[in-house]
């Protein structure tokens, strides 16, 4: 197929029109069987849920094109769980895993002149989506509910691409214990935007959050999940019931270890042992995985490895997942689903 006329090598994570979404709506306790649709928007009524109440949640996950042509999807069966968890969350009817993935292959195909070269380091990005709509006012479940799913092109989504990247951290908190950190809500990312522009406007790209209790240890770096490597060689990433299960993150503890030979841990980080590390990252489907070169904190700049290049083995583990997700690196079973 004719790819549509864009220089992908200059993209950006930024939003732009595409031809086709899918949708499937909710009602008298089903789901009906979802279609494509031609344009980008769609019609809720002003009492919905999710305008008022923040009942939605959403997912990300990408298609990438390989070197002999094919398209494929990376683990779509975690996003298609991860979703049922936060629809449970929010009281809302889940999506089964096979029409999840089954929706994800429709857009990518009726979408594929978007679907971004092998080789441009781009790629299409996929965003389904769940929100509460229906005529509602009250505070409670709403009485329809729309799945919906539309995909772009994009680049890299730290400017710069993989190179180090620096932050601070943040006096906010992302989320509250037993709250829905560990939910993809549109609320946690809400809570998310003034400390990012705070962090943005003293020179950072973005803020690490500590846990919400104590605010001594490490959950989140902004939008994406935290990892360090410990002068021993140790892949550490935090475990906490208020993190977001990251499919990246998770992906990467495999690669540690399986790929890489390194023990691979999910533990408390303190912030005050944040020096143990040589390199650290930040993760995530949208970020892939970030270097970070230093992290502001109590008036001292942590610098690891470096602030200009990104250290060996966060380089390695990049390369192999990336390779992995693009078919140039064998995948462990069942996490590759071909698109056509």
């Amino acid at each position: 197929m004719e790819k549509a006329n864009i220089k992908w090598d200059e993209l950006g994570f930024s939003y732009q029109y595409v031809d086709n979404i899918y949708v499937s709506y909710w009602k008298d306790g089903k789901w009906d069987e979802g279609k494509i649709q031609q344009g980008d928007r769609i019609n809720i009524s002003v009492g919905a849920t999710a305008l008022h109440y923040g009942q939605e949640c959403f997912e990300g996950l990408k298609a990438y094109s390989t070197k002999d042509g094919e398209i494929q999807l990376f683990r779509p069966d975690m996003n298609a769980k991860r979703l049922q968890d936060s629809c449970r969350r929010l009281l809302m009817p889940e999506i089964p895993v096979e029409k999840f993935i089954d929706a994800c292959k429709q857009v990518v195909k009726a979408n594929e002149k978007y679907v971004p070269p092998y080789g441009t380091g781009a790629t299409y990005y996929i965003r389904p989506f769940v929100i509460g709509c229906g005529d509602n006012i009250g505070v409670g479940p709403a009485p329809e509910y729309l799945f919906c799913i539309f995909g772009i092109p994009v680049g890299p989504y730290f400017k710069g691409g993989f190179k180090p990247v620096s932050m601070t951290t943040a006096k906010y908190d992302r989320a509250a214990p037993h709250g829905t950190g560990a939910a993809k809500v549109g609320g946690n990312y809400a809570g998310s935007l003034l400390p990012h522009k705070i962090a943005n406007e003293e020179g950072y790209s973005d803020c690490i959050y500590l846990d919400p209790a104590t605010h001594t240890k490490i959950e989140e770096a902004g939008a994406a999940n935290f990892f360090g490597i410990t002068k021993d060689n140790k892949f550490i990433t935090p475990d906490s019931p208020s993190i977001l299960p990251s499919i990246t993150r998770n992906s990467l503890l495999t690669v540690a270890r399986d790929y890489l030979g390194m023990e691979a841990i999910e533990g408390e980080i303190l912030m005050d042992d944040i020096d143990q590390f040589t390199e650290v990252g930040a993760c995530g489907t949208a970020a892939v995985v970030a270097p970070i070169g230093s992290i502001y904190y109590k008036g001292k700049e942590h610098i690891f490895h470096s602030k200009e290049e990104a250290g060996p083995v966060i380089t390695k583990l990049y390369e192999t997942l990336y390779g992995i997700q693009f078919g140039d690196v064998k995948a462990p079973e069942g996490w590759i689903v071909k698109v056509k």
